[in-house]
């Protein structure tokens, strides 16, 4: 299990990332239209998995917002922003904010997700949501980077995420 904090309270995480160089694992998430995606849908396209609680919550929304910028500016990449809330929360939020470059999806339906990554709280407030993290899935689904940030209220490195798709 992994330890980070919330507001400086410790909190734990049912396991550890995948680690880099590992295939990820397979995964099953429902998106803004109700339909499922799978890692299937994504075969040949690099994946940027920005990985959050809510997006109901600042640093959510700003994690959703910074890699919406960036995403344009990546070629056969696709970034993923999963949570745990219901699709309609998501399709509300990136509709108010303009949000066209990334993909919304939500574990909400079985926790596998989170579980199958490692990083569902076990413990804490935010028990069962996904802590923040950041997974860069290659073509072939090799894993070239992860970060899991470690006061949930901090932001990604953004950059490293980026870099690692050089």
């Amino acid at each position: 299990m992994a330890n980070v904090t919330l507001g400086g309270t410790p909190v734990e995480t049912i396991g550890q990332l995948p680690a880099v160089g590992s295939k990820a694992p397979d995964f099953k998430l429902t998106a803004t239209d109700l339909t499922d995606k799978t890692n299937a849908d994504y075969k040949e396209t690099r994946l940027v998995l920005n990985i959050f609680p809510s997006v109901d919550t600042g640093t959510c929304a700003q994690s959703i917002r910074t890699f919406n910028e960036k995403a344009s500016q990546l070629s056969n990449t696709k970034v993923l922003c999963i949570s745990k809330d219901l699709p309609f929360a998501m399709a509300r939020f990136c509709g108010a904010e303009g949000i066209e470059n990334v993909e919304s999806l939500s574990d909400y339906k079985t926790g596998l997700f989170g579980k199958d990554y490692g990083l569902a709280f076990t413990t804490g407030a935010f028990e069962t949501l996904l802590s923040r993290c950041i997974v860069v899935i290659d073509t072939d689904g090799t894993i070239l980077h992860t970060e899991q940030v470690s006061e949930i209220a901090d932001e990604p490195n953004y950059e490293a995420a980026i870099e690692s798709l050089a």
